[in-house]
């Protein structure tokens, strides 16, 4: 098998998640390399282990024959160029481009709703959620952009996914549906049908069953249920 997929732990690992459910929704086969959050020290079983695969240090990494990609945007593009008959990207130009703006608002941005509501799969925080959106303006901010910029996608394609058909658009936004049902963060009725639709893919799925049997729960992933 060419492809090689090195990612963190499933039940936090948020920038995993992304290649890997669109790896597995579009029937690209590839070994998945899983690479424990021991610590995130330079000296680290995690970090000696990403050295050998890239510079950056970080997950996920995309390995082909040899060839190393890091950061989901760039293994995104070279999955859409290695594989154009799959269309990870709208095929339409303007919704192609639309597509990759959202990707790469996604992977610029939201950083206050990121940093305060972690993605944790198998933990169950509504009143956290409740007591960030009450507490910090910019969380309700980042919510606030993103139903929006669903509802606009989903009103200029009419869905069922945010441009037509499954892309790496709805893959890049599943880890954030996941802080929405663990934060039990609220969407409008459209924003939450659609993120609804994404969660039940087969893809999605398969990663979240993967992240609850994983019962590998890190102090340094886990600063709300271990204040409890």
């Amino acid at each position: 098998m060419s492809l090689q997929l090195y990612i963190g732990n499933k039940n936090y690992s948020s920038w995993s998640m992304r290649p890997w459910v669109a790896l597995r929704h579009f029937g690209i086969p590839f070994e998945e390399v899983k690479l424990r959050f021991d610590s995130f020290d330079a000296g680290s079983q995690f970090k000696q282990a990403l050295a050998r695969v890239s510079p950056a240090g970080t997950v996920p990494v995309l390995v082909d024959e040899g060839f190393s990609v890091w950061d989901t945007l760039a293994i995104a593009e070279y999955l859409a160029e290695k594989f154009p008959q799959h269309a990870l990207w709208p095929r339409a130009p303007h919704a192609r481009a639309r597509a990759r703006s959202l990707c790469a608002e996604m992977h610029a941005g939201f950083r206050a709703l990121r940093g305060a509501c972690g993605m944790n799969i198998d933990a169950s925080m509504p009143e956290v959620g409740q007591r960030v959106l009450a507490e910090q303006p910019a969380v309700r901010a980042d919510l606030e952009r993103l139903a929006a910029a669903w509802q606009d996608a989903l009103d200029s394609s009419g869905g069922p996914f945010l441009f037509g058909e499954f892309s790496l658009a709805d893959a890049f936004f599943a880890p954030v549906i996941s802080r929405t049902r663990t934060y039990a963060l609220p969407l409008p009725a459209a924003a939450a049908a659609w993120a609804e639709r994404v969660w039940a893919t087969h893809s999605v799925q398969a990663w979240v069953t993967d992240a609850l049997a994983e019962k590998d729960f890190l102090a340094f992933e886990e600063p709300y249920r271990q204040a409890r």
